[in-house]
């Protein structure tokens, strides 16, 4: 006996696939309807229409689920992040621009419960996406730098640092401008002609 032909693998996976993002959708809207506690994994095998013993083969709890739901949303973000870089023109616009679209994010993220967002903010997944985020980050300062457009007496990594616990404060403002007003801050601390 052969190998499963190439097309019976990928019909599987896609299956999969299928499955997995099923699950995570109806997850999320559960817990968005009902809340963490109010949701089992026999609300969710009813509402994807898949059995519970295949449920428990993808996943072994709820928050499992949820987890896998997080990290779709940071892939997400970070990926939109990309997006809003590759079409912003110049060194400092794109930095304003990534800087920005970050601060707005975090600002929609406050609506998550608290004891869902504390959940899910710990685990591998979210120390590998906080690193992919500060590298991006500090390839856009460091462009800007180069561009005349962000001082050069700190590193780009220190600076780094700055704008990401700035821009956390994003959790707790009131509206929009309060965004705007937070993000031209956090600029004016890293341009030029700020040194003493």
């Amino acid at each position: 006996m052969g190998d499963m032909p190439r097309i019976w693998n990928e019909t599987i996976e896609a299956h999969r696939d299928a499955v997995r993002e099923a699950t995570i959708n109806a997850t999320a809207a559960l817990v968005a309807q009902h809340g963490l506690t109010g949701v089992t994994m026999s609300q969710i095998a009813k509402d994807t229409g898949i059995g519970r013993a295949t449920l428990y083969k993808y996943f072994p709890d709820v928050e499992s689920i949820l987890v896998a739901w997080h990290a779709r949303q940071v892939d997400d973000h970070l990926r939109e992040l990309l997006r809003v870089r590759d079409r912003t023109a110049g060194a400092a616009e794109r930095l304003e621009a990534v800087l920005t679209a970050y601060a707005q994010a975090i600002f929609h993220r406050r609506a998550h419960d608290n004891d869902i967002a504390g959940m899910l903010h710990r685990g591998e997944h979210v120390a590998a996406s906080h690193q992919h985020l500060r590298e991006f980050i500090r390839e856009l300062i460091a462009e800007a730098a180069a561009a005349g457009a962000v001082r050069e007496d700190a590193p780009a990594e220190e600076l780094t640092v700055y704008c990401l616990h700035a821009l956390a404060a994003a959790t707790s403002l009131p509206d929009q401008a309060a965004i705007h007003r937070l993000v031209q801050t956090t600029l004016t601390g890293i341009r030029t002609g700020i040194r003493k």
